[in-house]
């Protein structure tokens, strides 16, 4: 791709405001040309993996003895999933817009900036409801941190690489949730639950932060830039097939109802997003204790979810770069039904090594579906408006963990027993597939739409 000779607007002082530019400056699309700033946004999608990640194995295990959560109050331990399910799933709708207006970057430090009471309130709390508490500032963290690290690669990445791009970035934060679920596991057997996460949590807050005011750039030019190209004709290489619809400067509204309803491949994009966070949820809190029932420790609970969490995060290495050569479609039906074939087979087997099996199969089902439901929306969504249409689809995805936690809250409760959680899961995730099997267009540049 050659220079372009002009752009809009560029950052100042490294991207902390987006302000007019005085000298034509190109911003060329590709990762190896502009390497240095994809890997920093790759830390720090790794920040953000390890704040939500040391969540997932000490807090669900320890709640009845800590927190004073009864042991049959499913919908009560639910609670936490909850608010950070609805807190994030909107923020992301809000972090998209908000940085088209004032930039990747500033959002990027709110986030940031959002962490810091979680440490806090998690290690003063009384009650289970300072938990509960502490997640909706981690909705805050994750909906604004993670949001602009896709956001942030895709800008400065072509649009034949994003599966690649999208897959390391989801490789970097999902193997950092995993490996913190393990860290966290002997941590809190050394220290304690609560000393465990204060002092892990403000470790990777102060280096969260640290880096993106120091190192991470402002990348709003380059989606801008792509804009200009594409209006201007001068657009080199593959050309996408944006979706039609929508004005190139819509509202947020229009955005919103575009993707979530208007959109055929949209939608059912959103639907098998929301799909895969009340697996994610089933994983996060009652697959801990399924295992903790069933005698495991909480340092071997740590390996098997932090098993599923490290496959999730490396196979998404070849999982992104997979969907760039055969398309999104094949690669995210095929997670959904691998992915339901795990969540069935917890239920089915017994011992260590075998639930260890079946997350291994649930991550790599995870790996399939995840970076590429992302590459796919940002497949066909205007440069104008892409950080919206991605801040919407996250927004009905990550809605899925207060979905997903009220439903298999719900289900556990009546019967009883975690095990009918898993076959809903499991059901619920066979019927998604069948949905983007029979509705999505194939929405990468080099595939022919079917």
């Amino acid at each position: 791709m050659t220079p372009t000779p002009h752009c809009t607007p560029l950052h100042a002082d490294h991207g902390t405001a987006v302000q007019a530019e005085t000298v034509p400056v190109p911003h060329l699309q590709g990762i190896r040309i502009n390497l240095h700033q994809f890997i920093w946004q790759a830390v720090q999608v790794s920040f953000v993996g390890l704040m939500i990640g040391m969540e997932r194995n000490v807090l669900p295990v320890v709640a009845q003895q800590n927190f004073g959560v009864p042991k049959s109050s499913f919908l009560y331990l639910m609670s936490f999933v909850i608010s950070f399910g609805l807190v994030k799933g909107m923020l992301n709708f809000v972090a998209g817009r908000l940085s088209e207006r004032i930039g990747r970057k500033p959002v990027l430090v709110m986030g940031w900036l959002a962490a810091i009471p979680i440490p806090l309130l998690i290690y003063f709390a009384p009650n289970w409801w300072w938990v509960v508490a502490a997640n909706v500032f981690l909705g805050i963290n994750q909906g604004f941190a993670w949001s602009m690290t896709v956001t942030s690669k895709v800008d400065i990445t072509r649009p034949e690489q994003r599966g690649l791009a999208t897959g390391i970035n989801e490789f970097a934060g999902y193997a950092a949730v995993g490996t913190a679920g393990i860290v966290t596991g002997y941590l809190a057997q050394l220290y304690g639950p609560r000393p465990a996460l204060l002092g892990f949590a403000l470790l990777v807050i102060a280096a969260g932060l640290g880096t993106a005011l120091v190192f991470v750039r402002e990348t709003l030019p380059w989606a801008r830039a792509e804009s200009r190209r594409h209006a201007d004709g001068k657009h080199q290489g593959l050309k996408p097939r944006f979706a039609e619809g929508l004005s190139s400067h819509p509202t947020s509204m229009q955005v919103f109802a575009f993707v979530s309803f208007r959109h055929r491949t949209f939608s059912a994009l959103c639907q098998a997003g929301v799909a895969n966070k009340v697996a994610d949820t089933l994983l996060w809190v009652l697959f801990p204790l399924y295992l903790h029932g069933h005698g495991l420790s909480v340092v071997n609970i740590g390996w098997v979810t932090g098993v599923y969490g490290l496959v999730w995060g490396a196979s998404q290495l070849w999982t992104g770069p997979l969907s760039d050569r055969i398309g999104r479609k094949p690669t995210i039906v095929a997670g959904l039904w691998l992915l339901a074939t795990g969540v069935g087979a917890v239920t089915l087997v017994a011992g260590m090594v075998a639930w260890i099996i079946a997350a291994v199969v649930m991550g790599v089902g995870m790996a399939l579906l995840y970076p590429n439901l992302i590459a796919a929306v940002a497949d066909i969504a205007h440069p104008n408006w892409r950080s919206s249409a991605l801040g919407t689809y996250r927004y009905w995805r990550d809605t899925g963990y207060a979905l997903g936690a009220l439903a298999l809250g719900s289900i556990a409760q009546v019967a009883g027993l975690i095990a009918p959680a898993f076959w809903f899961t499991a059901a619920l995730l066979l019927g998604s597939g069948l949905w983007v099997l029979l509705r999505v267009q194939e929405t990468h540049p080099r595939v022919h739409a079917v």
